[in-house]
């Protein structure tokens, strides 16, 4: 998986006018926690976190507080403005290299499914798989192929299986499948 380097200053608590001073100046307040530290505020540049709040993909951040005090996070919740969609708040979560990791990838359908050649229309159900592995392990996506999809058929979460990864999407998900069009249904008929 890739990883993301990013800079941020400790903060102390402060109440909603501080908050608002911060996100005036660029700056977005972030938490860190995980298991094993004392939870740390602090603020990160609305620049500098840009290249990764706006990417489908996930990284794993390598974080460097004060210009001293480096660890290895990924980000755990984003909260954005409900008009603006600016972003307002980031909880990062601290992780390391023995215990696995619970974070989610996005899927890329390869192939071109049988289904489609038939008539019918391909339909993607979801854009990202919840997944959990050690962190050499974790890949930068998942491909799923999708040249046997026939007509009416699905991909389920259930049927994704990548070596050293578990899946935690629910496994009756669907991911993707292949909806019969009134082109089949006309030249169903017809025959």
């Amino acid at each position: 998986m890739k990883h993301f380097a990013l800079n941020g200053q400790t903060r102390k608590v402060g109440n909603k006018a501080v908050i608002k001073a911060f996100r005036k100046q660029g700056l977005i307040p972030c938490n860190l926690y995980g298991q094993g530290i004392e939870n740390v505020l602090f603020t990160v540049s609305e620049k500098d976190i840009k290249g990764l709040i706006e990417t489908p993909y996930s990284h794993i951040i390598d974080l460097t507080l004060d210009g001293d005090k480096t660890c290895t996070v990924v980000l755990h919740e984003l909260q954005f403005h409900p008009v603006k969609d600016n972003c307002l708040h980031i909880d990062f979560l601290v992780v390391n290299e023995t215990k696995p990791i619970a974070i989610n990838v996005p899927i890329k359908f390869e192939g071109h499914a049988i289904g489609v050649q038939k008539g019918g229309k391909f339909v993607p159900n979801a854009r990202n798989l919840r997944i959990s592995a050690t962190m050499e392990n974790l890949p930068d996506d998942i491909t799923i192929d999708i040249s046997k999809l026939d007509l009416a058929a699905k991909i389920k979460a259930a049927d994704v299986k990548v070596e050293k990864v578990s899946v935690l999407t629910d496994k009756d998900a669907v991911l993707c499948f292949v909806k019969t069009t009134r082109n089949v249904d006309t030249s169903a008929a017809a025959e």
